[in-house]
């Protein structure tokens, strides 16, 4: 076993766009599980455009990262020494020991994963927090009914893709907008999406979207806010639902966006949006993971991986969800 650890560190609070200069690679000692903790190796750690938020000072959800502080991410990891009953040398989990390679748990908030039932990457992706994040947002917020036209932004990020083929597997007509032609070819003809638009080269948004949208737009499933948002608030229907998961256009900018006053369309549509996190849903956790992995296994659920090697390039992986340069999930293969 190694006999040193490597972490990435919180160097710098970003001034807009991240940039690698705001990390810190550093070795430090091997640590050492105490009664009650295990040692975990990371095999595979999540980037995730939440992780903007975290880096900066302004009021959020949680309270910012301090300087020094290793990077915070999902992971899946292997049990190498366990001082704790409930885990055994081998097992593999799901949990936040973030961006290192290797970390001390109690075990409280890890979840054993069955690698029988699908590659042990999806349990941060498909079958993980954007997967769920995707099936609560949806089902419980968006509410959709079969027949109903389901418009997602990002949807060829990991929430995305899910939102979208979930959408159909309930019977609706799913839309989504994407920042490049390939994607856009992804969406339609690898995962089901009834219609897709490059927002990049659209033009007219509005008139693109309503292109694919012929009677409006019921639920519009929010990633990103900005221009996409505008364009997708002039088609909503009547009791349209909105579950805003992300605003990923705004996360870099320095000072606040300003752009069309949107909230008078919710009352001329009786229409409803509402802001949720994953972890409101805590409790369902364990009827939607066994519910997406038949999904999956049936093949009416798929997922991509963008997978980018070695632990020291976590911030290049980060700072490309920025810039679009991953389709679905984006991991780091730690070892």
């Amino acid at each position: 076993m190694a006999t040193l650890n490597r972490q990435i560190k919180f160097a710098s609070r970003p001034t807009g766009i991240v940039t690698a200069s705001n990390f810190q690679l550093v070795e430090t000692p091997l640590p050492v599980p105490a009664e009650g903790q295990v040692l975990l190796k990371t095999l595979y750690l999540s980037v995730d455009p939440y992780m903007r938020g975290f880096m900066s000072t302004r009021a959020s959800y949680a309270a910012p990262m301090e300087l020094g502080d290793v990077m915070i991410g999902g992971t899946v990891g292997e049990v190498v020494e366990s001082k704790n009953s409930k885990f055994q040398v081998g097992d593999i989990v799901e949990g936040r020991s973030g961006w290192q390679a290797y970390a001390v748990d109690d075990g409280k908030m890890l979840r054993k994963i069955d690698p029988s039932i699908a590659p042990i990457s999806t349990a941060l992706g498909i079958l993980g927090m954007p997967g769920l994040t995707a099936y609560f947002g949806l089902l419980e917020i968006g509410k959709p009914k079969a027949g109903e036209t389901v418009v997602v932004s990002g949807a060829a990020g990991a929430v995305g893709l899910a939102v979208g083929q979930i959408a159909k597997i309930m019977g609706c007509r799913a839309v989504g907008t994407a920042g490049s032609d390939e994607k856009v070819r992804l969406l339609t003809e690898v995962y089901g999406f009834d219609g897709a638009v490059n927002y990049k080269t659209a033009g007219n948004l509005k008139a693109a979207l309503a292109e694919h949208c012929p009677k409006g737009v019921d639920v519009y499933f929010d990633n990103v806010g900005g221009d996409v948002t505008d364009a997708a608030f002039d088609l909503l229907n009547t009791g349209a639902r909105i579950p805003v998961c992300g605003q990923i256009s705004s996360y870099c900018a320095d000072k606040p966006d300003v752009g069309p006053r949107l909230l008078w369309h919710l009352i001329v549509k009786q229409a409803r949006a509402e802001g949720f996190l994953v972890y409101q849903f805590t409790e369902k956790y364990k009827e939607a993971i066994p519910q997406m992995a038949i999904w999956l296994r049936d093949g009416k659920l798929k997922y991509q991986e963008s997978i980018i090697e070695g632990l020291e390039n976590a911030p290049q992986a980060f700072i490309g969800l920025f810039q679009g340069e991953n389709t679905g999930k984006q991991l780091v293969k730690v070892s």
